[in-house]
């Protein structure tokens, strides 16, 4: 029998909450909206057949922060997979509104396994947070996804000099903008004025005018878009050499201690990949359900992402190579622009990819 719900010292979570990772909100705050909003829509179909092999043997409690981004997740969440593949398994969901949440509540030990993007889990491998923690699934490479939108007509980077820009701190959409910026030869600290919002209140900010513009994703981005124009996606940065993802991680003292459940788990999001690459309706109609928008809305905002089965993923390009170097690229960018405090040692960056059960399901 494998337990579950592993759980990090405490203590690491003062050094959390002094960097300032969550916006906004107190964290007992977020935990409570959190746990409000992860519960089941009317539309989820808990209780659906398991795809893959079921596995009894794994027992006890996994917590699983997911966050509302139209990927393979949803769908794993939607069809009821976890909780039919693993019957004698609980698993907890709880929703986060940002990468830079989730990563508070790896700090504080509540979550065991999320979804979180390439440059929080970049920050939560290096100093000063130096958690044990390992990438285990992509869960997408984002594109036009994520995007800034302006004001007042705004054409380009460069004419946000000036400007007052909202973007939720530590998540990728922060680090495609630090890396727009970057290259426009724009300094945030001095050139314009960087706040950070969470995508919910983004909304406020826009409509009483105190923010020019803002780098997120959908559904704050569609709602920009109403009034706002694209300046830049993360489709544009990705081909200018600094793609981004949304990542699965896990703690290692997790995956060490529940080899079945990662494979379990994987297999899942792999089949979950499946559907939405060969069943689009069917997939489409899962994330729109947890989404709570029409099926058809999900698909278009599904559009803005690149979903690899594992078998890509098991390839040189990720898993089997480079990703651990773009982890390690991803660090130095954040050290240049003081997002962290240091780098780690090479090592913790190779060895902050774990690809174990990807190389077994994609077998």
């Amino acid at each position: 029998m494998t337990p579950l719900h592993k759980r990090l010292p405490r203590p690491v979570a003062g050094v959390l909450a002094g960097l300032g990772v969550v916006a906004l909100a107190a964290c007992s705050t977020a935990q409570e909206a959190a746990q409000e909003a992860a519960e089941p829509t009317s539309g989820a179909t808990a209780g659906q057949e398991c795809p893959v092999e079921v596995d009894e043997s794994v027992t006890g409690t996994v917590n699983v922060a997911f966050q509302a981004i139209p990927n393979g997740d949803l769908v794993v969440r939607d069809q009821g997979w976890l909780e039919s593949c693993l019957p004698n398994a609980t698993i907890e969901w709880s929703q986060f509104a940002s990468g830079g949440e989730v990563v508070q509540a790896f700090g504080s030990g509540t979550i065991d396994i999320g979804l979180v993007g390439s440059s929080p889990a970049t920050k939560l491998v290096s100093p000063p947070l130096d958690l044990q923690a390992q990438v285990v699934w992509i869960h997408d490479v984002i594109g036009d996804a994520e995007s800034l939108v302006a004001r007042n007509g705004a054409q380009s980077v460069e004419e946000l000099a000036g400007a007052t820009v909202a973007v939720p701190y530590g998540s990728t959409a922060h680090f495609s903008l630090l890396n727009a910026l970057a290259g426009a030869g724009l300094d945030p600290a001095s050139d314009l004025t960087l706040i950070n919002l969470s995508p919910d209140a983004m909304l406020g900010a826009w409509e009483r005018g105190e923010i020019d513009a803002a780098w997120v994703w959908s559904p704050t981005l569609d709602v920009l878009l109403e009034e706002g124009t694209v300046v830049l996606s993360s489709a544009d940065t990705a081909e200018a050499g600094t793609p981004t993802y949304d990542m699965a991680a896990a703690t290692t003292e997790f995956i060490e201690a529940n080899p079945q459940f990662m494979v379990t788990w994987t297999a899942l999001q792999d089949e979950a990949v499946r559907m939405i690459q060969e069943e689009p309706e069917l997939a489409a109609e899962a994330v729109g359900a947890q989404l709570g928008i029409d099926p058809a809305e999900a698909a278009a905002q599904m559009e803005g992402y690149v979903y690899l089965r594992a078998a890509e993923q098991a390839g040189q390009d990720y898993f089997g190579g480079k990703l651990g170097e773009d982890i390690a690229r991803t660090a130095q960018f954040l050290l240049d622009q003081r997002e962290i405090t240091e780098l780690a040692p090479p090592e913790v960056y190779e060895g902050a990819v774990y690809g174990e059960a990807i190389d077994q399901v994609a077998s």
